[in-house]
C-alpha cells in the first residue's frame, strides 16, 4: 500500500517543478510498505569530480537519491537540510547521492560547495541516470527525493523541497524496519 501526503510549498517553488507529476506548488510525499515496494533501484553514474559511483555497494545501507539543478529554486531552498541531514545520519549508515541534471560540473559543485553539501552527485548531463530511475520518479521535474531501504528498494518519495520534520521522520522510519534480505 502506497500512503501519499500533499501539502504546500512555498511560494515560487511551483515553478521549478516543471514536468512533474506533482499538483503546482505543492510537495508530494508517497512512502510504500515493505510488503508492495519495487525491487532494488539501480543507479550508477560517474560523479562530478569524475569518480565511479555506482550505489549497488550501498546496500545494507538507507540511501536517499536528490535530484537537483543548481538553477532551481526549491533545490536550493532544501540544499541545507539535505547537507544537515547527511551529516547528523552518516553515523547511521544512511548514504546520500545527488543526481545533477542539467549543469556543468563547475556550476555543479559551485552550489554544493554554497551549501556544504559533502555527499557526492553524479552528472547526469547525459540523462541516463534519470532514465535508470524513470519507474520511480515521475515526470522530470525538480526537486525529487528518493529513499531507499537496506535493500535498495523504494520507500518513499518526495517530489517538490523536502522539508526536514519530512526527511527526518522517513529516514526514522526506513531506518527502523529490518532487512529483509531479498536483494
Amino acid at each position: 500500500m502506497a500512503v501519499q501526503l500533499t501539502g504546500f510549498l512555498s511560494a515560487g517553488q511551483d515553478a521549478a517543478l516543471e514536468g512533474s507529476s506533482a499538483a503546482a506548488g505543492s510537495t508530494t510525499v508517497t512512502e510504500y510498505a515493505p510488503e508492495d515496494r519495487a525491487g532494488p533501484v539501480a543507479l550508477s553514474g560517474t560523479g562530478l569530480t569524475g569518480e565511479a559511483i555506482d550505489i549497488a555497494a550501498w546496500r545494507g545501507g538507507v540511501v536517499v537519491i536528490n535530484v537537483w539543478g543548481s538553477w532551481c529554486a526549491p533545490c536550493r531552498e532544501e540544499a541545507p537540510i539535505l547537507a544537515a541531514t547527511s551529516a547528523a545520519y552518516a553515523n547511521q549508515g544512511v548514504r546520500f547521492v545527488g543526481v545533477n541534471v542539467r549543469d556543468n560540473p563547475a556550476a555543479a559543485i559551485a552550489f554544493e560547495d554554497s551549501y556544504g553539501i559533502t555527499y557526492p552527485s553524479i552528472d547526469d548531463r547525459n540523462g541516463k541516470a534519470l532514465l535508470s530511475l524513470a519507474d520511480h520518479l515521475p515526470g522530470a521535474g525538480v526537486p525529487v527525493t528518493l529513499l531507499l531501504d537496506r535493500d535498495g528498494r523504494p520507500a518513499a518519495r518526495v517530489l517538490g523541497a523536502v522539508q526536514e520534520s519530512t526527511l527526518t521522520a522517513l529516514l526514522d522510519t526506513v531506518l527502523a524496519e529490518p532487512a529483509t534480505g531479498s536483494s
